[in-house]
């Protein structure tokens, strides 16, 4: 814990989570010259967080010009994998980027976090660690600081960061209680390999990452995708599941983790490797229609506590720190002002529903509900056919084309009924048109 602890116990603002969130709204307004005093739970920041793998080069650079040469970057990713299971198969479809592209990189959390945060320090920022927040400190219905293990800390402006089952959001009246359809619960593992089998096995250079999406295998039927990402020498593998699938279907998550490894399409991705890491942590599923009050008189919420993550494209990290960014510009403006209310705060609503975040999160705003409501057939029955099709249509044993053909879809609607199938065109009708057209 830092020396300094007893000088900051009044600030300009407090943010409270030093995760990509916090430490890109704490630097925000330690940059305009303000007084920052950043807290964090964990002994370091990156101890406590988890996400799959990667982050998103135009937000970075938002915040960190120089990120690309200076910050600890694992792989530049150049491919996508979308992988579709079943019990013993699969059906892959790959994206490969142009060669200049630079959209993404794998990172390592605990060092890229750490390194964020020592950027922060060095713009001005006090960073207070192994420091736990218990409550808010309001007056008159005004946030004014936070009570922590040790003692209080006051500030004209106290930003929520502290994570998607944000207590102290709850507290402030913000966000009401999470229901197991509202989370995921990710599990995941980072796998040792020797960089030249990486390489080899994911089909890339030295230096260049792979993304895989997979869905089904031993998460079908439930609401969950499963990832891999390629670091220097080691590789990440984790699913990420709703709660309330998870326990609708008496599974445990590492249960399925361990079964998705021993799928014949991907143990051979990771043979021979040593688990060096296991983490788990919940993840924001519900979307825009679950966001939360996100500001209130002395109090903004930002990132995963503001159920920032953009879960069809497994965004979360660019959320975080565009929102914390955004944040910060707002809290630069109320201290300027001299005026913390909710009528000079509400800004930061506005400014969010014109960036990309809210827009996004609109977009997919019936993607949950319809999801749920088919996902038996989504996550399971049509994964299935995906394969079957694969499987008839690279057959050659003497059988006519035709008569293959036939058998497909006999047995495709043989196994669905018209009015199941009728169901699901109108759900997929459904999401097209309000995301596309609305």
């Amino acid at each position: 814990m830092q020396t300094d602890i007893e000088q900051v116990n009044r600030t300009e603002v407090i943010v409270v989570g030093a995760g990509p969130a916090g430490v890109s709204c704490a630097i925000t307004l330690a940059r305009a010259g303000k007084e920052v005093v950043l807290i964090e739970r964990g002994n370091f920041s990156g101890a406590k967080n988890m996400f799959g793998g990667a982050i998103y080069a135009d937000a970075t650079r938002e915040i960190f010009p120089n990120f690309e040469d200076a910050a600890p970057i694992e792989r530049r990713n150049v491919k996508h994998d979308y992988i579709i299971l079943n019990d013993k198969e699969s059906t892959t479809i790959t994206y490969r980027a142009k060669p200049e592209d630079k959209n993404s990189y794998t990172v390592m959390r605990g060092k890229f976090d750490r390194w964020a945060a020592d950027e922060a320090k060095k713009a001005g920022v006090i960073v207070i660690e192994e420091t736990v927040v218990e409550d808010l400190i309001v007056d008159y219905g005004q946030v004014i600081g936070v009570k922590t293990e040790i003692e209080d800390y006051y500030a004209n402006l106290v930003i929520l960061a502290d994570g998607v089952n944000s207590l102290l959001a709850k507290r402030a009246g913000l966000r009401e209680e999470l229901l197991p359809e509202d989370v995921a619960l990710s599990v995941k593992e980072v796998i040792k390999l020797d960089k030249s089998i990486i390489n080899n096995r994911f089909n890339v250079e030295d230096n260049e990452g792979s993304i895989s999406t997979i869905f089904g295998g031993s998460m079908m039927g439930m609401l969950g995708l499963g990832f891999m990402y390629t670091n220097q020498d080691s590789v990440s593998i984790g699913l990420g599941i709703t709660l309330s699938d998870l326990a609708q279907k008496g599974v445990k998550p590492y249960e399925v983790l361990d079964e998705l490894k021993s799928h014949p399409s991907i143990a051979p991705l990771i043979k021979g490797g040593e688990t060096i890491e296991y983490s788990a942590h919940l993840i924001p599923e519900g979307g825009y229609k679950k966001i939360p009050k996100l500001y209130g008189a002395g109090v903004l919420v930002i990132g995963d506590a503001a159920m920032f993550v953009n879960n069809l494209h497994w965004e979360g990290t660019n959320l975080a720190m565009i929102s914390g960014k955004i944040a910060g510009e707002v809290g630069i403006l109320a201290l300027g002002k001299r005026d913390f209310s909710e009528h000079c705060l509400k800004i930061y609503q506005e400014r969010l529903e014109d960036s990309f975040i809210i827009k996004d999160l609109y977009t997919y705003r019936n993607l949950m509900d319809e999801l749920g409501a088919r996902k038996e057939s989504f996550m399971n029955y049509y994964l299935v056919k995906v394969n079957a099709f694969f499987e008839m249509f690279t057959s050659a044993n003497g059988v006519p084309k035709k008569a293959l053909y036939r058998k497909y879809i006999k047995h495709f609607l043989k196994d669905r009924s018209i009015w199941e199938i009728f169901k699901d065109i109108g759900c997929v009708m459904k999401l097209l048109w309000s995301i596309i057209i609305r």
